[in-house]
């Protein structure tokens, strides 16, 4: 089989896993098991936690010890033995430590699957800049088929959403072992410390003051990421109980509608290059952070009847909101950090947008939904009990205020046409 072929397909896949109950865990949680807000955000916090130390530790297993193809299909069999165990539990309390050991086999997954692809692209002479974009897309469209699929067969608040994940887990896990072989690197390995490899030396870039306000916002936009990932199908689920709504499409296949986000999030990132250049990172987050505004501001106006357009609108807006600070924000890492630091700055990076800002994001927001926003004596079938227009309006209010205080605390200036947008090898 085709190099490209073979690892499309293991992006396809590596993704694949996550679409199918990432998007309607939500709905799971609340429809099915009727748990709380505040247990729920703790649940989308493993994904942070786990974030915190598997990449690296996996990391420093397959640069001295074993090939990371095995130690990668080895993650996703284990992965797949405990998604088909999720449906097994009945309470909150477990199902965090059960969803925390599959994102501690997941999250290390998704770095090992990029060691793979480097190697095996390099190793047959493909530039990598050039050849593995293409390649990664296909991991977007194995996530969009993935919440289509769980949609169209109505498993949104079924259990066989983590049957779907693990089987598709399961022979990822198998092919693993057919990919490329990629060895440890141990001259990599001798010269670089635990403390590099862990992304610890990095801190050197917080004694620059712009590099400081850039992770601290890094870290509050990271708290924003999941925010609707975890309650957006929830929020179109709910409709259900109201007879106006129940029958239309954006409540009977809320994943879809909502699956418009990956779709716009293809389309962003073909923008970056060209936004960078001109406009510099400063403007680029700005707009990343208003485009978080209009996300979260849309949801709260919208409904699945005459306000689909802003749901809709609100999805497409996604794609600039995630790319443009996702995306864009580890380009300006790689370009201000020193060359013996930048794979400890983009560890940095993704340890406070991924690991402490996700954390804290799902900790917080699921205790304030759960408090301020949720109606507990609310029994009534035929009624919504949560308050999703002030949760978004609340949302939208914290991205806004982030937008305000960005402005003046973060001074970098840009210089045209001097921002390295790829890497250099």
């Amino acid at each position: 089989m085709n190099l490209k072929l073979r690892l499309i397909v293991m992006n396809f896949l590596q993704f694949y896993i996550w679409g199918a109950w990432l998007l309607t865990i939500g709905a799971y949680w609340f429809q099915h098991q009727h748990w709380s807000g505040t247990s729920f955000g703790a649940i989308f916090s493993t994904m942070g936690i786990a974030s915190l130390f598997m990449p690296s530790l996996a990391g420093i297993i397959a640069d001295k010890w074993i090939n990371a193809e095995r130690l990668y299909g080895a993650f996703q069999i284990v992965g797949a033995i405990v998604l088909f165990s999720v449906p097994l539990v009945d309470d909150p309390h477990t199902m965090f430590w059960v969803m925390l050991l599959n994102m501690v086999f997941y999250m290390p997954t998704i770095s090992l699957s990029i060691a793979v692809a480097y190697n095996a692209l390099k190793r047959d002479g493909y530039d990598v800049v050039t050849h593995y974009p293409p390649i990664r897309v296909w991991g977007t469209i194995g996530f969009i088929a993935a919440t289509w699929t769980v949609s169209l067969l109505h498993f949104e608040t079924s259990p066989t959403q983590f049957r779907i994940a693990a089987a598709a887990s399961l022979l990822l896990g198998l092919y693993a072992f057919t990919l490329p072989k990629c060895p440890p690197q141990l001259g990599t390995a001798e010269n670089r410390s635990v403390a590099d490899r862990l992304g610890l030396t990095s801190f050197v870039l917080f004694k620059d003051r712009n590099m400081a306000v850039f992770f601290i916002f890094a870290m509050l936009l990271g708290a924003a990421l999941q925010l609707t990932n975890a309650y957006g199908d929830t929020f179109l689920h709910d409709f259900a109980h109201v007879d106006a709504y129940k029958d239309l499409i954006a409540v009977r296949y809320p994943a879809i509608i909502i699956s418009i986000s990956q779709f716009s999030e293809t389309a962003f990132i073909l923008t970056i290059p060209f936004f960078l250049k001109r406009f510099g990172i400063k403007a680029v987050m700005t707009m990343s952070m208003l485009a978080w505004v209009l996300r979260f501001g849309l949801f709260g106006f919208g409904n699945p009847a005459g306000g689909l357009w802003m749901i809709v609108l609100s999805c497409i807006v996604y794609g600039m909101a995630f790319d443009f600070f996702n995306i864009s924000g580890s380009l300006f890492v790689e370009s201000q950090a020193d060359p013996k630091i930048r794979a400890s700055a983009q560890g940095l990076f993704m340890l406070m947008t991924n690991g402490v800002g996700a954390v804290l994001g799902s900790l917080v927001a699921g205790f304030a939904i759960d408090h301020f926003f949720t109606d507990h004596s609310c029994n009534d079938a035929a009624a919504i009990c949560k308050d999703w227009h002030g949760i978004w309006l609340a949302f939208a209010g914290y991205a806004l205020l982030m937008a305000i205080l960005f402005v003046p605390l973060f001074r970098h200036r840009h210089k045209p046409q001097t921002l390295r947008v790829l890497p250099t090898h």
